[in-house]
């Protein structure tokens, strides 16, 4: 069981939104505290790929590489932290909905290693739980509002 999971409803296909929430150059338009991304690997996201995602921790910038652990289109996706203080983990699934909307369904939790171990208590946990309802508002915002 994960330490956070989240569903979301999206007047949008299955397919828009399935090509929005796997762009990591998305990212950071509906993850409050993503600064930026960078795709390590030549060539389209994949199994094995990985991303260098920089977050805004507490009070400063944090690269960490998260290696995708699953990848199925249009329906899962995985990802796994690779290096740093704090490692996530993340499923996410996209669901056609019977009346032409998707369900967004997202499993987060997080290992902490080194200073991690007490980072991810006092401010990793804290820091998503007050974020989590705002990234599913801008995550809805942006598919069924500007298009995404």
């Amino acid at each position: 069981m994960s330490a956070f999971h989240e569903e979301i409803d999206i007047d949008r296909t299955p397919g828009d939104v399935w090509a929005y929430v796997t762009d990591p150059n998305r990212l950071p338009e509906w993850q409050q505290s993503a600064v930026s991304v960078e795709q390590l690997d030549d060539g389209p996201l994949a199994l094995g790929s990985r991303l260098r995602i920089t977050r805004h921790v507490g009070r400063r910038d944090m690269p960490m590489t998260m290696r995708i652990t699953e990848f199925e289109p249009p329906r899962t996706w995985g990802m796994r932290g690779i290096d740093g203080p704090v490692r996530g983990l993340v499923h996410g699934e996209v669901t056609p909905l019977a009346d032409g909307r998707t369900r967004v369904t997202m499993d987060l939790d997080f290992e902490g290693h080194g200073i991690g171990k007490v980072l991810v208590p006092l401010v990793v946990r804290p820091q998503v739980r007050k974020e989590l309802p705002h990234n599913e508002r801008l995550l809805k915002e942006h598919l069924e509002h500007t298009g995404g």
